[in-house]
C-alpha cells in the first residue's frame, strides 16, 4: 500500500482490518526490490496514516504510483481511527505477493510508522521483516 502525498497534511491515522501488509513487484517495476501492497488477510490489519489530499494532487499520485500504468488498482477500504470507522482509498499492486524489499525502503516504512506514532510493536514487527540490501552492478 503506498500512499503519502507531501503536499497534503496528515489528519489522523488508523488500522485498516482484514488486511496485512505485504511486497510484491520484485524485478518488474524498475526499483532494486519489492514494493509495498496490502493483501487482504481475515484477521490481521494494517496501521496507515490518513490524509487529505486535493483532488489535483490525487490525480498526480495517481499517475506516480502507477494505477493510469495498470501496475496498481486505487481501492476505497474503510480505516478504523479513534474517531470512528471512515473510508479512504489506498493504492494495492496488480500482481502477485512476493519479493524482498530493499533494506533503505523497508527503514523508511518503519521510520514513517514510528513518527505516525504507530504502536512500538507493530514499528518493531516492520523492522525485523526480511529485506533485501542492494548491491551495485559492478
Amino acid at each position: 500500500m503506498r500512499a503519502y502525498c507531501p503536499h497534503s497534511p496528515m489528519v489522523g491515522v488508523g488500522w485498516i482490518e482484514g488486511w496485512r501488509l505485504t511486497f510484491a513487484g520484485e524485478g518488474e517495476m524498475g526499483w532494486e526490490g519489492a514494493v509495498t501492497t496490502i493483501v487482504e488477510s481475515p484477521g490481521d490489519r494494517v496501521f496507515v496514516s490518513l490524509y487529505d489530499v486535493h483532488p489535483w494532487d490525487a490525480a498526480q499520485l495517481d499517475e506516480v504510483e502507477g494505477v493510469t500504468a495498470g501496475a496498481y488498482q486505487k481501492l476505497t477500504v474503510r480505516v478504523s481511527t479513534l474517531e470512528g470507522e471512515f473510508s479512504a482509498w489506498v493504492y494495492v499492486y496488480d500482481g502477485y505477493e512476493g519479493g524482498l524489499p530493499t533494506t533503505w525502503y523497508l527503514s523508511e516504512i518503519a521510520n514513517a510508522a514510528e513518527k505516525a506514532d504507530a504502536p512500538a510493536d507493530y514499528v518493531d514487527d516492520l523492522r525485523q521483516r526480511p529485506s533485501a540490501t542492494s548491491t551495485p552492478e559492478v
